[in-house]
């Protein structure tokens, strides 16, 4: 299992690197969360360069290069939850030309005689009331709905261009042929690892302001970068990222391989995100003093992203007591 990017994984880091720093600007950031520009052009354009199509496990690694970029930039499409989350559960029945998200829980499924009937309601959904079809996980399996079968309800969060819903069953009712016989599990392994690599990429965004503010801001004369004590904190956040990186991408090589570490590489690398994130949050925002509280800093875009990862599949201490757990099961 090679640590290293090989030389076509390097070139592809850059070209999406390049990318999303032409077609992603801060500034379409702040124009959506200001004045509500529409993200969808800028979801087209990674459909149209075959972003949509990196499903296969093989090409985990891959995906992962492109949501920590997408991560840094704040991307403000449902390709995470379309491409970590949606894409994995469905197979062979996804469509790289739609959004998809997942409803993990809240939803009952029973049979009649028509089929199936789905009703609850699922709560905090990533991309819910934008996805074009959504993967519905039960008890009794995983459902196939569309969009327009389902009521959707978008939840306000801190975070002002993610998009977060309510989403309603009342009642649907989906025939046998949109039951899905899904590996849950396994696709869990790809969301956890996709929204850690999205927070890795959050955290990289929010050093690199730091230490652009650290090297202009002047204090006593000098640059605020020659203190002492900002240079620890830069030290910290860089040594909190390197390790949640390296884990994020091991998760995305144990999938890649169908390594049997997957499951403890996913807990490990959402734990670590979820630790980093804690250490480059307050360590950014007291680098920038009372300019990292205001709207005008787009410091504020990356803070936020990084914070939500952290909130949502599990938090760090969530992750960790399930590593503590199976390492003690082991030990038995």
């Amino acid at each position: 299992m090679l640590l290293e990017f090989d030389a076509d994984q390097r070139l592809w880091q850059e070209t999406v690197r390049d990318a999303v720093a032409k077609q992603c600007p801060a500034s379409l950031v702040r124009g959506i969360a200001e004045d509500g520009a529409d993200a969808s052009p800028l979801w087209k354009l990674y459909v149209d360069a075959g972003w949509t199509e990196l499903t296969d496990a093989e090409n985990a690694v891959e995906l992962a290069i492109v949501l920590e970029e997408l991560g840094r930039a704040t991307d403000p499409t449902p390709f995470l939850a379309t491409l970590s989350q949606f894409a994995p559960l469905v197979g062979d029945r996804f469509d790289p030309q739609q959004a998809g998200a997942v409803l993990y829980d809240g939803i009952s499924a029973y049979r009649d005689a028509d089929g199936w009937v789905l009703d609850g309601t699922a709560r905090f959904v990533l991309d819910g009331d934008r996805a074009d079809r959504l993967a519905v996980v039960t008890a009794a399996g995983v459902f196939l709905v569309d969009a327009d079968a389902v009521t959707t309800r978008r939840v306000g969060v801190f975070d002002p261009v993610l998009h977060v819903a309510d989403v309603t069953l009342p009642g649907v009712h989906v025939a046998d042929g949109e039951r899905i016989v899904a590996n849950v599990q396994n696709a869990r392994h790809v969301a956890l690892m996709g929204m850690s690599m999205t927070m890795v990429g959050a955290c990289q965004r929010i050093l690199d302001l730091a230490i652009e503010h650290a090297k202009s801001r002047y204090q006593f004369g000098v640059p605020i970068g020659s203190f002492q004590a900002i240079q620890h904190k830069a030290v910290d956040m860089h040594v909190a990222i390197e390790r949640a990186r390296a884990l994020g991408y091991f998760a995305a090589l144990t999938i890649a391989a169908d390594d049997p570490r997957r499951r403890l590489a996913a807990a490990m690398a959402k734990a670590s995100a979820g630790e980093c994130q804690s250490v480059v949050f307050r360590h950014g925002l007291q680098t920038f003093g009372a300019m990292g509280f205001t709207w005008e800093n787009d410091l504020q875009f990356a803070l936020k992203r990084a914070k939500a990862g952290e909130l949502m599949l599990g938090g760090a201490a969530e992750h960790r007591a399930m590593i503590a757990e199976e390492y003690d099961a082991a030990l038995v």
